[in-house]
């Protein structure tokens, strides 16, 4: 399997070498004189910045490793980027030239330390995102950010989406959560091309974790589809799956559908584990009841 995973690596990069990397960015690193890093959150170490434990004054402590996945670099430097829910983005150098591969913490009180724009534990609010990358530079001078200073990617996307390495490692600013697993829906709703509506439609969905605070969702539409669309056209089943985000009890996300829409998908976790949903798209508005098997 490391062999295999070895001979990919080289086919990829080779390729990427002849096409110089030029998909897609405005300051995209060409690999045939640039570099790249792989960065890993430490096993079993802070997935997310948790907020509650960060307003009961506790100073969390992020793990993390990062080596040179391709590339020659002169130095490098471990950079955070801070973007903001409200927009503004920072930047910041949490460690200067180090040498890769290394082990490194980092604390919340070491991030308001390294951030200008943050006074205190405070200024880290619900929604906001640190991301954590690499700066190289190189023999020649030429200085290489992996994401820009304005939280834009310094990459094409040949290199933001292989599954060889990850580049990038994001601490989103939420709650812990665990809302995995099956659930049974109830709809009601209706739909275009004068289908008839439905009333507590029920509907099996299973929910993965994918960390972080992202569930994938087995059918998007909660069943809404099936219940209204199966016996008129045919659309039966799951509709379409895509991921949802929780952040602190609030769900939100969007996904294209089976008939080239979109679904919205927008909701609360309820005290007693239920979720109270909403869906739409161009076909389907539906409120549904979520509970868990």
């Amino acid at each position: 399997m490391k062999n295999i995973k070895l001979l990919l690596f080289t086919i990829i990069i080779t390729f990427l070498v002849v096409s110089c990397e030029d998909d897609g960015g405005t300051s995209v690193i060409p690999l045939d004189e640039g570099a790249v890093p792989n960065m890993v959150k430490a096993a079993g170490s802070e997935g997310i910045i948790d907020l509650v434990r960060l307003n009961s004054g506790e100073n969390i402590t992020l793990e993390f490793s990062a080596e040179i996945a391709q590339g020659n670099p002169a130095s490098t430097d471990i950079v955070g980027v801070y973007t903001t829910l409200a927009g503004p983005v920072y930047t910041s150098t949490l460690f200067s030239d180090v040498s890769l591969p290394q082990d490194f913490t980092v604390t919340t009180n070491d991030i308001v330390a390294a951030f200008a724009e943050l006074t205190s534990t405070t200024d880290i609010l619900l929604g906001d995102v640190l991301t954590i990358t690499t700066r190289f530079t190189m023999p020649d001078g030429t200085v290489l950010n992996i994401v820009d200073p304005d939280g834009s990617s310094g990459t094409g996307t040949n290199i933001q989406t292989t599954v060889l390495f990850t580049t990038v490692i994001n601490y989103p600013i939420s709650c812990p959560s665990d809302i995995s697993g099956t659930y049974l829906v109830s709809s009601t709703g209706i739909g275009c091309c004068g289908v008839a509506p439905i009333t507590d439609y029920q509907y099996t969905v299973i929910v993965t974790d994918n960390g972080g605070g992202s569930y994938a969702l087995s059918d998007y539409s909660g069943g809404a589809y099936d219940g209204l669309f199966c016996g008129p056209f045919g659309i039966c089943g799951d509709a379409s799956g895509g991921n949802i985000t929780d952040v602190c009890g609030t769900l939100g996300g969007s996904s294209p559908d089976c008939c080239g829409d979109l679904i919205t998908f927008t909701g609360v976790v309820n005290e007693d584990g239920t979720w109270s949903v909403q869906v739409a798209s161009g076909f389907v508005f539906a409120e549904s009841v979520w509970t868990k098997q």
